[in-house]
């Protein structure tokens, strides 16, 4: 559905007021009946028990798959991941404890990730007149999922394609923080109240309330800019809470896609959190608990003491892509005439555990199999084989290969430009260390591996003394070690808890990263086309549009003069790169320009 001032608007004002949803049965009914598993206390003191369970960074796997290796998935861990595992320990969890008496819900980053949501979103684009049905919403839907919080990566595909997926889910996606830049009313459902029904007389009202992430302010800034807003979470949530107790709620849960660790990877650009669940839950009185999404962390269970009340707000994150279930216990009291929360405790299900629903499966065996078909069609050959298992600290052909399109794209770009006689750098990460790319025939999932995300690209000028701070930066990746001794290369990255996507390797520089030095001063050799960098040149950095909006807060870039920019996935301008050369020729950009050293002598 293409997107309007009409059909936008209309939709900002239907939403505004949250959805209600009753999901209530009467006493004496065979539903009421199950419902009296929730029951404790016999004649006494009258206590019900519910449960809600929650995922968030689905990134779109229903299948136990890889589409970037063809193959079943596993990890170190031997995690299993999507939401026909996620299905069987839903329905182990409502045989359990009684259907009636489960809600299930999600926090977000839901239709961006793999293959399969790729592919819905653009192969085959749900958006098209009679189009497809979305992958995750089937699944979702067939499951039966009560609310769902939009995450920052559901608005990668820009709005028509989010809205089209709102309008195909059975449930209700929430942001209460995702406020329409013209009217400042919400755009989504701020929250959904549904209600679970007791044999007392008096159902239990659960409002789930959703907040989304302020970085799509930066992160997705084609897409939502003059469209849509994106305040903090905790002064939406300050607002709308009380909001929901006076309208009877007897439980508060919040879905919120934003980490707990009250940090932000696009530093000063927003004067909003990015990381932001335990200060609401710190600072906003009259919450239970909170479904945390976004960080990709495992929390089983933390609480955190809310600063006015005194109580204590159970938070819990469930891992990425399905790979863990959380469920919220919640133990409740009739005291003066109402339902009082008297217990919160959380735990998470691995999913590993069992097997993928057949009935999710065979739902969806159709479009995965278009997809599986789509990702091994042959595009080229290579000359060489290159894998990405050590490009986390190696300079290795297979980043060197991703910068080399990025360079030659970005030329041709500035080609006839006021800035085509400049020299062109090029910026990228590891994003997976599993990533390969075969000697011989080459696949677009071979190469859709090396860039699993949704970036753009950019192009932006930096001067060499701007570029040595930005190397120094990234170079924080590394784990201080001290000369001599062995060197385990399993303990030398992620400092700080830095991920891999946000350690840059730059193209068309040759430099050293001493590790044994202290971060800020481990750039040595700092050299262009042979000769020490001149702090006062000018280059164009060719540079993903998540790092060129300040994503990972590397300095200077975010603010740095913008000379280029397109709409294409970065993934995709590899795959056309190959199918228009034909071949990989590794030779031609392979080269060691960085490397790691201590007190100057070479680590490997």
């Amino acid at each position: 559905m293409p997107l309007n001032r009409r059909n936008f608007l209309g939709r900002t004002a239907a939403t505004g007021a949250g959805v209600a949803l009753v999901g209530a049965v009467g006493a004496g009914s065979a539903e009421a009946r199950e419902v009296d598993a929730g029951l404790t206390g016999g004649r006494g003191k009258r206590k019900y028990s519910f449960t809600v369970m929650g995922t968030t960074d689905l990134h779109g796997n229903v299948f136990n798959w890889d589409y970037f290796t063809d193959a079943e998935f596993d990890d170190k861990a031997h995690n299993d991941v999507g939401l026909a595992k996620i299905s069987t320990l839903v329905n182990q969890v409502r045989a359990e404890k009684g259907r009636r008496n489960t809600l299930l819900i999600d926090a977000g980053d839901t239709i961006q990730g793999t293959q399969l949501s790729y592919y819905y979103a653009k192969v085959d684009p749900i958006t098209k007149a009679h189009g497809p049905v979305h992958p995750m919403a089937q699944a979702m839907n067939a499951i039966g999922y009560d609310a769902a919080a939009l995450g920052n990566h559901e608005f990668n595909y820009g709005i028509p394609v989010l809205r089209k997926f709102e309008e195909q889910c059975d449930f209700p996606l929430l942001g209460a923080n995702a406020l329409d830049a013209r009217t400042l009313r919400p755009a989504f459902a701020p929250y959904v109240m549904k209600r679970v029904c007791t044999p007392f007389g008096r159902d239990v009202k659960v409002a789930i309330l959703g907040l989304t992430n302020p970085g799509i302010a930066i992160w997705d800034k084609a897409n939502v800019q003059g469209k849509m807003v994106f305040p903090g979470l905790e002064e939406q949530a300050a607002k709308w809470v009380p909001r929901l107790r006076s309208m009877g709620a007897d439980v508060v849960i919040v879905s919120a896609h934003s980490g707990s660790s009250g940090t932000s990877s696009y530093g000063d650009q927003l004067p909003h959190i990015e990381n932001a669940a335990a200060l609401v839950a710190e600072q906003v009185p009259g919450i239970d608990a909170i479904l945390v999404g976004h960080a990709h962390t495992e929390i089983p269970e933390y609480r955190v003491v809310n600063k006015e009340t005194g109580k204590q707000v159970v938070l819990s994150e469930p891992l990425k892509w399905g790979q863990r279930l959380t469920l919220f216990d919640f133990g409740l009291v009739w005291e003066r005439g109402r339902w009082q929360v008297e217990s919160v405790s959380a735990k998470v299900l691995n999913s590993n555990t069992v097997p993928e629903d057949k009935k999710i499966t065979r739902l969806l065996r159709d479009e995965h199999e278009k997809v599986v078909a789509y990702v091994n069609q042959v595009i080229g050959t290579s000359t060489a084989a290159m894998g990405a298992a050590e490009a986390a600290y190696k300079d290795t052909p297979i980043i060197d290969f991703i910068n080399h399109v990025q360079k030659e794209t970005v030329r041709a770009a500035l080609a006839g430009t006021a800035h085509a006689a400049l020299p062109v750098l090029s910026q990228a990460s590891c994003f997976s260390r599993t990533a390969a790319v075969p000697a011989g025939k080459v696949t677009i999932r071979e190469v859709a591996g090396l860039y699993p995300f949704e970036n753009t690209l950019e192009a932006r000028v930096l001067t060499g003394a701007q570029l040595r701070e930005y190397l120094e930066f990234s170079a924080r990746y590394f784990v201080r070690t001290p000369a001599g001794g062995p060197v385990d290369p399993a303990k030398l990255t992620n400092a700080e808890s830095i991920p891999d996507y946000n350690y840059d390797a730059v193209s068309g520089l040759s430099y050293e990263i001493d590790i044994a030095k202290a971060p800020g001063s481990r750039i040595a050799k700092l050299m262009f086309d042979g000769k020490p960098l001149d702090d006062a040149a000018q280059f164009v950095l060719a540079v993903n549009n998540y790092r060129a909006s300040g994503g990972g807060n590397f300095p200077h870039v975010a603010r740095a003069k913008q000379v280029w920019a397109n709409s294409e996935e970065i993934r995709n301008t590899i795959i056309s790169w190959v199918k228009a050369q034909g071949s990989i020729d590794v030779a031609k950009f392979a080269s060691v320009d960085w490397k790691l050293t201590r007190d100057g002598a070479p680590v490997f």
